[in-house]
């Protein structure tokens, strides 16, 4: 996976699926819907759809969760804290520091949405209206506290069957932070250009990739692998380990899937376009140490389409490897059925 593109092109709608897709959110889908044919860019759209997703949480309830406290009390419960007690001379005072654990809203799920909201509020990027919006809702967390986002305090929550409709709001509120820039000259608050982030464009499209085919292809068996080098030596430990973007695997074959997200899926040599040669050697460098399978084995790079459409066929040291492009320009359905096509058609009907 490589990143090179522009991505402005894309439209909002259809980088919104892409995220459902790669987050795993395909029922919340349906909030494209609240789109408008005017929206400035992804932020926007997330940044309402979170709206109305605390909308319906704070309805339903926030979820809480037992917390250590610790106080100064006369009514005993928990466990007595003799030492603070003394140090502090409560006895005197008929009371006893005691340690419990009580239920609370206080809790990071919480606070990484308040502290969310928070920098939203700080932001210049929003309209008048939207910021409205959000200073509605601020006021319901009041009794929790406000904490300074960290990216690794995402990784710490801890999502289950009782507060699993957390996920796609923390998802969103992840997002928005990885876009958020702290300007410390001014300490005024600006979004990232996602959309033109190489990086994280990548990403997404090899997490979207996997994740359709994964949803829409169940006859597949669909995730990355770990391809070790067919070598002999004393120290093949050092030899780094090859990893497939997509691997999909059915009854009677087996497709090693490279996705590639250039400005270009071709370039020019001396007056005519070339394929891209890194490229290739990586997806053959896959295939040829590949081991231990009777399936037929094929590779297939996978460029988003910024220029020529790409249907190619060949086959290289007994490999069947191809070359597509899928337009991220065109309506969903049309990206839908070409992604599709990609797998389960035959190289004849694709050319």
């Amino acid at each position: 996976m490589t990143s090179l593109t522009d991505s402005n092109k894309i439209p909002i709608k259809n980088l919104y699926f892409m995220l459902c897709y790669a987050w795993q959110h395909l029922d919340e889908r349906e909030f494209v819907s609240i789109s408008r044919e005017d929206e400035k860019d992804i932020k926007h759209l997330l940044t309402r759809i979170l709206l109305v997703k605390l909308r319906s949480l704070i309805k339903r309830g926030f979820y809480k969760e037992y917390q250590l406290a610790r106080e100064e009390t006369s009514t005993l419960r928990g466990r007595i804290l003799f030492k603070e007690s003394i140090q502090n001379f409560s006895y005197k005072r008929a009371k006893m520091h005691v340690e419990f654990e009580e239920m609370s809203y206080d809790i990071l799920h919480n606070q990484i949405i308040k502290a969310t909201l928070y920098q939203l509020l700080q932001t210049s990027i929003f309209n008048k209206q939207l910021k409205e919006e959000i200073h509605q809702l601020y006021p319901y967390f009041a009794q929790i506290n406000l904490i300074k986002l960290d990216s690794r305090l995402f990784q710490t929550i801890r999502l289950h069957r009782s507060n699993q409709h957390y996920r796609f709001v923390l998802d969103i509120c992840q997002f928005l932070y990885e876009s958020l820039l702290l300007n410390e000259e001014n300490s005024d608050s600006k979004f990232a250009d996602f959309e033109r982030n190489p990086k994280a464009m990548a990403c997404l499209f090899e997490d979207f990739v996997r994740n359709f085919y994964i949803k829409e292809t169940p006859h597949f068996k669909v995730g990355r692998e770990n391809i070790y080098w067919d070598a002999i030596g004393e120290n093949t430990t050092y030899l780094p380990i090859m990893q497939t973007d997509i691997s999909l695997e059915d009854r009677d074959r087996k497709i090693i899937m490279d996705t590639k997200y250039y400005q270009n899926a071709l370039t020019e040599n001396r007056g005519s376009e070339k394929l891209i040669s890194g490229n290739l050697y990586q997806l053959f460098a896959y295939l040829n140490n590949h081991k231990n399978t009777s399936k037929k084995l094929s590779g297939i790079l996978l460029y988003p389409k910024t220029g020529k459409e790409l249907n190619l066929s060949y086959e290289i040291k007994g490999f069947p490897i191809k070359v597509f492009t899928v337009d991220l320009n065109r309506s969903w359905n049309i990206i839908h059925s070409r992604l599709l096509e990609i797998v389960n058609s035959t190289p004849e009907k694709l050319v």
